[in-house]
């Protein structure tokens, strides 16, 4: 089988090694010189199942408002005269409530864990490095209301078996020691031992390296214009350097996705919701991060890669806009120094910003389409890089006509009809 793959990020690449092992001819078409320099470039590299929540849920309209008020808070809004942004703010809304949050939960947990598990097998088969480690997520309470409030999110995680503890102030430090030396006041913390960190970008670039040897073709600097169907198949895709034809199509373009989607009749209800991060040379081990530390307050997560720390957060409604604001980076810059003050060079940070792809429930969209050879794997939100082995695999099962090794429901398109 010929497949064609749109997007050469972390979703992208992945999947396109998990088709060529089947033994399908790929190609992966991309507008960017190399694999993985959009939204996969420099995010918080977290990889945390236990991490995979919704962000509509139980009172976030009214947190919502006091963010947007707050001029360190996670979230920002600019208002566009925009149809799309307004009807996925709608949809989000209409997810905040205690069952959708929970039903919603109840999909991204299983293959948020199962990817974990794809990845751990490719590590193993493979040898790949990508600055990883397996010492878990620390969410971090600064107040006793969010530490109060985490109980909606303990009873999924004990319903699918994920592996957690709840930490007073002195256990955090025992999980973090850096935390000994913060001047922000916590008071305690959810750790959940099984998660990892590793650098996304580092892993796209190998992953996709391994998949040329393979013999993947990646065909790079290549926009794409227009896809082209007849009946209930896709035909072609149009790029600015030509036509490519395939048997089979995979959309994993991200937030670009429903620009390509849309005009063949096909809506899917994905935003981009922009984030941002700094990356810090580290400057002392012993005060730095040794995995990720989720700031609850800020929405900010401070991770270690090798011998740098990531900070990455905030979650700005602005379109297709990839600006930098310095505005967030002071917010990102506040929240290292008040946890970890003495861990990096702040003054060396790099400052980036990505577009994550939002559903307005949370999950993302795997699975098929009205067009029998064109499937979605798209939508993942800030979970590509915990997502994305796992998806690729779904993908691939799917395309192949294998049964997949988890239950599938609730991820594909269906689920907004």
């Amino acid at each position: 089988m010929k497949v064609l793959i749109m997007g050469a990020g972390v979703i992208g690449v992945s999947t396109a090694y998990e088709l060529v092992k089947a033994g399908c001819d790929v190609s992966v078409v991309d507008r960017q010189p190399a694999a993985g320099l959009e939204t996969s470039f420099a995010n918080a590299g977290e990889i945390s199942p236990g991490y995979a929540s919704p962000w509509a849920g139980p009172g976030v309209p009214l947190k919502a408002v006091q963010w947007m008020l707050d001029k360190h808070g996670p979230l920002v809004v600019h208002p566009r005269l925009d149809p799309l942004m307004w009807r996925w703010m709608l949809q989000t809304l209409f997810n905040c409530t205690s069952r959708r949050y929970t039903l919603n939960k109840s999909r991204m947990v299983p293959i948020a864990e199962y990817s974990r598990e794809c990845l751990r097998r490719l590590r193993a088969d493979t040898g790949i490095s990508y600055d990883h480690r397996s010492q878990g997520t620390l969410q971090l309470f600064r107040k006793q209301s969010q530490l109060d409030s985490v109980d909606k999110d303990i009873t999924v995680l004990r319903e699918y078996g994920v592996r957690f503890e709840l930490l007073d102030r002195n256990g955090c430090i025992r999980a973090e020691p850096a935390l000994g030396g913060a001047p922000a006041s916590f008071v305690g913390g959810l750790l959940l031992p099984d998660d990892e960190t590793g650098d996304c970008h580092l892993f796209t670039q190998r992953l996709m390296t391994m998949a040329q040897e393979a013999g993947v073709r990646f065909i790079a600097n290549t926009r794409i214009e227009s896809v082209t169907t007849e009946g209930d198949r896709v035909t072609a895709v149009v790029t600015d350097s030509g036509t490519i034809t395939a048997d089979a199509y995979v959309m994993a373009l991200g937030s670009f996705s429903p620009l390509l989607l849309r005009p063949i009749g096909i809506d899917i209800p994905v935003y981009p919701v922009k984030g941002y991060s700094i990356t810090v040379p580290l400057t002392d081990d012993s005060g730095a991060p040794q995995s990720t530390v989720m700031d609850e307050t800020y929405k900010v997560a401070i991770t270690r890669l090798g011998d740098r720390i990531r900070v990455g957060g905030t979650a700005e409604l602005s379109g297709y806009r990839v600006e930098l604001s310095p505005e967030r980076r002071i917010t990102l810059e506040r929240s290292l120094r008040d946890l970890f003050p003495r861990g990096g060079d702040i003054g060396g940070a790099s400052f980036w910003s990505g577009l994550r792809p939002m559903t307005p429930d949370g999950p993302p969209i795997i699975g098929p389409t009205r067009y029998s050879n064109l499937h979605l794997n798209t939508g993942h939100g800030t979970l590509g890089w915990t997502m994305a082995c796992g998806a690729a695999r779904i993908t691939a099962d799917r395309l192949l006509g294998r049964p997949s090794e988890i239950p599938t429901e609730g991820l594909s398109l269906e689920r907004y009809r």
